[in-house]
């Protein structure tokens, strides 16, 4: 009888989660927003808190730190916009560049008796699409960013009610759930300013690079690799994949090598030497979960789902460890540092 009410349970859970999730889907749109705004209060809260600290009166600090958010998502757009919009009508040039070159490949193979028919290479290298993903995915993050006075709003508001918010937490601080809160909120606070710094120097060092090779679009592609360096382990040779087609389009093979050359020799140096050592510890997340969680939030909130999947997978892991029923699923998360 128990076993049959424990078996119950389970189903009833896995039901009301498959609602959950649905919900979630049909309402991304509204949630995208306020996870974004969420986590860009989380960035700019400590730039805010050190205003304060120092001195400055409230209604100053949250003024100058708008003010600094707005030029950055300005900034952003004009960016997006101008780069894209000429990248989009150059576009045709590009895909029959490429795909002039795959069937110039496909000869060059068939010539040393590699039967390679040109027209599944073209369909497997398809030049449009590979094109195109990068395209819409940016127009996307940029609408949701640049369009969005909801999210300015929440980030207002939020930064306004912060210190209150904390004298809140630290009155009710005897809860075990406010030490969850505080936990959560400290990590992402760590992880997100962290990989923001890291991301803008990836950005930076790639900029130099494209520029210095005069391939086009350098600062767009550069944008891409600030963005897609949140996205573990695959992002940063995602990033790669439009610049060096750009480059193998514009100037041909070998500057493309040498184009991937510095991608691979920049997020070495960046992912596998410096980020491991500013972060520390690290994440607490198992390397398949966090490919799996780029998978699960990609599929549920789209393109910033990817670039918030750490982020969103540590509230989860946090979230089931102060849970006596779910903490299993917390360990089965991690990394295994629990049961060392």
């Amino acid at each position: 009888m128990k076993e049959n009410n424990q078996l119950s349970s389970i189903f009833v859970s896995l039901a009301a989660l498959i609602i959950l999730l649905a919900g979630i889907k049909i309402a991304s749109a509204i949630i995208v927003q306020l996870l974004l705004a969420l986590f860009i209060t989380v960035i700019l809260s400590p730039i805010f808190m050190f205003l304060v600290k120092k001195g400055v009166n409230e209604a100053i600090a949250l003024t100058l730190v708008i003010i600094l958010t707005l030029g950055f998502i300005s900034l952003w757009g004009a960016i997006i916009g101008n780069s894209l919009s000429s990248f989009s009508s150059n576009l045709p040039f590009y895909e029959t560049q490429l795909t002039k070159i795959i069937e110039s490949l496909s000869k060059t193979l068939n010539g040393f008796g590699i039967d390679v028919p040109t027209d599944n290479l073209v369909h497997i290298l398809d030049a449009e699409k590979m094109f195109s993903f990068f395209s819409t995915t940016l127009q996307s993050l940029g609408g949701v960013i640049t369009n969005s006075f909801v999210i300015i709003f929440i980030v207002v508001f939020s930064l306004a009610e912060i210190t209150l918010f904390q004298s809140k937490l630290e009155y009710i601080s005897h809860d075990n759930s406010i030490m969850q809160i505080k936990l959560i909120v400290k990590k992402i606070k760590d992880y997100m300013a962290l990989k923001a710094i890291i991301s803008l120097v990836t950005a930076f060092l790639v900029w130099i690079v494209l520029y210095s090779f005069k391939i086009d679009y350098a600062m767009l592609w550069a944008v891409v690799a600030f963005l897609l360096n949140f996205i573990p382990n695959i992002g940063s040779l995602i990033a790669a994949v439009p610049a060096v087609l750009v480059a193998l389009v514009t100037f041909g093979f070998s500057t493309a090598l040498i184009i991937g050359g510095f991608y691979v020799l920049i997020n070495t140096v960046i992912g596998s030497i410096i980020e491991p050592k500013v972060m520390g510890k690290g994440l607490g997340l198992s390397s398949l979960v966090v490919f799996l969680s780029l998978i699960f939030w990609g599929w549920l909130l789209g393109p910033i789902g990817m670039l918030l999947s750490i982020p969103l997978t540590i509230m989860v892991k946090i979230s089931l460890e102060y849970s006596q029923n779910l903490k299993w699923m917390s360990v089965m998360l991690g990394d295994g540092s629990d049961i060392k």
